[in-house]
């Protein structure tokens, strides 16, 4: 018979599964506690994540300090900006980052052309960190998958103080087929690194987020600049077959999408 201690012993190391889950989730699973309080490291790593995500949300977009230099020239890429004047009015003010300027809008009008079957915009939004992080690897990417199936892409450009509903304005000034806004998510407490797609089929005045397909969570811990990749090209190419986006458009996930879902 084994000695009494060895019944209560456990059947596998406890700290090797908690290893496990904890690798499937940016989530803070399993952390344990010190009393009624989370332990310290715990404690610390949460104060540095807010602090991440405040600094992403109160950061100023800078072309060349965030994309650098070689990358705006390669994409030949020019700024614009909503109506928000500053970061303060946009966070107050949601519904100016959801209109360009006099002057932006004449920007995009004289040097953007129309009826291209892709637009790609880049909106600063809510986490600058996630704009620097992953744009310069999903871009490319998007890029030559689009040229891939043979399609036309519109002159790229950066928003400043960017919303979700610019989407409807950038339509109705250029005319795309498809538009597709790469915008900074609100960061969490899990990453302050998320990256945003928004897809609209002919975006509209009168246009909803019911209107639009959305892939979230694009960065290193969540889906990664490939996958968003193909999720995007695959709904953009669904779009234009079916003259439809949002709601009324189911996206067909991958079998590695799925995956990562389920998981």
């Amino acid at each position: 018979m084994p000695p009494e201690d060895d019944k209560l012993a456990p059947f596998y190391d406890l700290s090797e599964i908690v290893k496990k889950v904890r690798a499937q989730t940016p989530a803070r699973l399993l952390a344990g506690r010190s009393g009624a309080a989370y332990r310290t490291n715990t404690q610390l790593e949460l104060r540095e994540a807010h602090a991440a995500a405040r600094d992403a949300v109160r950061a100023e977009l800078n072309l060349l300090t965030n994309l650098g230099d070689n990358f705006v020239r390669k994409w030949n890429l020019f700024e614009v900006c909503s109506q928000a004047t500053t970061k303060d009015e946009y966070l107050l003010r949601p519904d100016l980052g959801r209109r360009l300027n006099d002057a932006s809008r004449a920007e995009v009008t004289k040097r953007g052309s129309t009826g291209h079957d892709l637009q790609l915009v880049i909106g600063d939004g809510l986490s600058v960190t996630a704009v620097a992080l992953q744009v310069p690897r999903l871009l490319p990417l998007l890029c030559e998958g689009a040229k891939t199936r043979g399609w036309n892409i519109g002159e790229i450009f950066v928003i400043r103080h960017c919303r979700v509903g610019i989407l409807n304005e950038i339509g109705e000034l250029l005319n795309p087929k498809v538009t597709v806004l790469l915008i900074g998510e609100r960061p969490g407490l899990a990453t302050a690194e998320g990256l945003s797609a928004y897809i609209a089929y002919q975006p509209k005045s009168s246009d909803t987020d019911a209107d639009r397909n959305l892939i979230s969570n694009i960065h290193a811990r969540g889906v990664s600049p490939e996958q968003a990749t193909q999720r995007i090209l695959n709904l953009a190419a669904a779009m234009m077959k079916t003259q439809k986006s949002g709601c009324e458009l189911r996206e067909d996930l991958p079998p590695v999408a799925r995956g990562e879902i389920a998981r």
